[in-house]
């Protein structure tokens, strides 16, 4: 009996299907075929050049070129799969209705594994357009700062032009094309690699996904000049300055007295002072005080330019005495203050400086300082508030104030 079980085809065929039906079994129940999704996957579009043949272009719409993938498999093959071996990709060729092409997903090194994958959504949304390419300059732009005793010579991106193509409706909303690069600590001229930025009309960036140009691997880059810097006084003629009759001519002050400017080596050595014309302070009968504004740039060599462009204008004053006078310009910070409470605390309400002006015999005028001799006195201020205080000036015999003074002070309360 033993022998023909043993020789029995049919019951070694039924007990080999017990086995594999048992091990399915198992094998489903501690392994079982389930899903994963897999999120934020980008897809590669292919086959391009077939717009391209038409001059035609595209834009991917409705946010899909990042999609979700849901494979299908048994578990302890998804727990090895990763989002980086899954790939979409939509084949031009496939282009249906000018608007969607189906996306394909293959799962690189799981070829067999799994047993499905597909995308959310479906399909790549595309837009055709017509493609354009136009030529931009580049615009340099600089940040940072460079070394002490340097300035910024000329800036020039390499190349000057870049040809870009793409959408016509991506190409004509390009504004400025430039390239930023940073200068801090410089104090040679060098070269530097730069990113472009493409920008609008209202100065937001633009993507540049779907953009070429003609660049190629070498890229863009931002050529500097460093320039020496150097200090150099003003000196003004004044000889067109007339006072009226009775009236004199007292000198000028004016700030900045000194400019910076910026150069090469040999034209700041050259260069000791800026000499500026008696055109630029032409008056004729002046009897007070004059201010004028000068702009000085257009005295300014050729060879050198301002480290600061805008620094080009100076305020001069003016300072004309009456005959039998003379004219001092008083700090109001050295003035004398008596008599402040000690619970008040003093400020002025403005920083101009205090004009005095004396008469008396000339010989004592040109010898007289009114240096520590200007005093406030403020017994009778013991409030908060804004005054206008009398100023004291001590004066040798012989001379006397032109007309009286006050300056504004404000008081308040100590904290």
């Amino acid at each position: 009996m033993k022998k023909g079980l043993m020789n029995n085809i049919g019951l070694k065929v039924l007990a080999f299907l017990s086995a594999a039906m048992l091990w399915f079994i198992v094998v489903n129940i501690d392994d079982p075929e389930t899903t994963q999704t897999y999120h934020n996957i980008p897809v590669s579009v292919i086959n391009e050049e077939v717009l391209a043949e038409a001059n035609q272009t595209y834009q991917i719409v409705d946010n899909t070129q990042l999609v979700s993938v849901t494979v299908s498999a048994n578990r302890s093959v998804l727990n090895r799969i990763k989002s980086d071996n899954i790939v979409a990709v939509a084949d031009m060729k496939e282009l249906t209705l000018n608007t969607q092409i189906p996306i394909d997903v293959l799962i690189n090194g799981y070829e067999g594994e799994y047993k499905d994958a597909y995308t959310t959504p479906r399909n790549l949304q595309v837009r055709l357009e017509e493609e354009q390419t136009k030529k931009f300059p580049i615009v340099p732009a600089t940040t940072g700062t460079v070394r002490d005793g340097y300035a910024l010579g000329e800036i020039k991106a390499v190349p000057e032009n870049i040809s870009i193509r793409g959408p016509v409706s991506v190409i004509s909303k390009i504004s400025r094309v430039e390239a930023a690069v940073s200068v801090s600590g410089l104090s040679t001229d060098t070269v530097l690699p730069s990113e472009l930025v493409l920008y609008d009309d209202e100065n937001n960036v633009i993507d540049q996904s779907l953009l070429a140009n003609n660049l190629g691997v070498d890229g863009v880059a931002v050529s500097v000049q460093l320039l020496k810097t150097k200090s150099v006084p003003l000196l003004f003629d004044t000889s067109e300055i007339m006072a009226a009759a009775g009236y004199n001519f007292a000198g000028i002050t004016y700030e900045p007295r000194e400019i910076q400017v910026s150069g090469v080596k040999e034209a700041l050595a050259a260069l000791d002072e800026i000499e500026i014309p008696s055109s630029a302070l032409s008056f004729d009968g002046l009897i007070a005080r004059t201010e004028s504004v000068v702009d000085i740039t257009e005295f300014i060599p050729d060879t050198v330019r301002l480290v600061d462009a805008n620094a080009g204008s100076v305020v001069v004053t003016i300072s004309i005495e009456k005959d039998g006078t003379k004219t001092y310009d008083v700090s109001l910070g050295t003035l004398v203050v008596n008599g402040l409470d000690e619970d008040l605390s003093l400020k002025y309400e403005t920083v101009d400086v205090l004009v005095v002006q004396v008469r008396g015999p000339r010989n004592i005028l040109d010898k007289l300082t009114v240096d520590n001799s200007i005093s406030i006195d403020l017994s009778e201020y013991t409030e908060a508030g804004n005054y206008k205080v009398p100023v004291k000036v001590e004066l040798p015999e012989g001379c006397e104030l032109e007309k009286s003074l006050t300056v504004s002070v404000i008081l308040e309360k100590r904290k």
